[in-house]
């Protein structure tokens, strides 16, 4: 509802659609497709049919953004088939990707390359930060929707934990542009 009234208040709703849908569901051709923070989810099995369905969504001259979460691939290589409790109680089913793992993957199945990367940890870093504050000055509130003390420390936790990992560069985020 915000990025469509956003799209609407900037005057530009004749050429941009929003749509909150399965990337395997969504049909048609696209100038321009954008994917935050959702690839990270779709685990490593998926990531060629993933890239394979941007793909083929974009127009001629199209161009997609991707932000996501990233590790280092030597990491990524070392970490592959651990079960954390990240993936326990967070990203059931994540993978955190490695920018070379995002080129190796558009280059063998896709007509794609990446074309330009933007890293913003440090960024990201204050960003959970103040969530993490913000987070922890409601604990009642949230409580009173129902969770417990259990569920919130949990949260605090893995907001800290998730700004430490951008705070010493263990992890990054970045936007990452691809085109043909």
């Amino acid at each position: 509802d915000l990025a469509q009234r956003r799209v609407a208040e900037a005057g530009v709703g004749d050429r941009v659609t929003v749509v909150l849908k399965d990337y395997r569901a969504i049909e048609g051709s696209f100038d321009r497709l954008a994917s935050i923070e959702m690839f990270e989810a779709v685990g490593e099995e998926y990531w060629p049919e993933y890239f394979r369905r941007i793909d083929s969504l974009l127009a001629p001259g199209g161009k997609a953004a991707i932000q996501a979460i990233l590790i280092a691939h030597d990491r990524l290589v070392a970490t592959r088939n651990t079960y954390t409790w990240i993936h326990k109680y967070i990203f059931p089913g994540g993978m955190l990707p490695s920018t070379d793992a995002i080129s190796q993957v558009t280059r063998r199945h896709t007509s794609l390359h990446v074309s330009n990367i933007a890293p913003m940890g440090q960024h990201y870093a204050h960003t959970l930060r103040l969530w993490r504050e913000r987070f922890v000055s409601r604990w009642q509130a949230v409580q009173a929707l129902g969770f417990d003390d259990r569920f919130c420390r949990m949260w605090e936790f893995y907001l800290a934990y998730c700004e430490a990992g951008f705070r010493t560069g263990y992890l990054e985020v970045a936007q990452i542009r691809i085109e043909r």
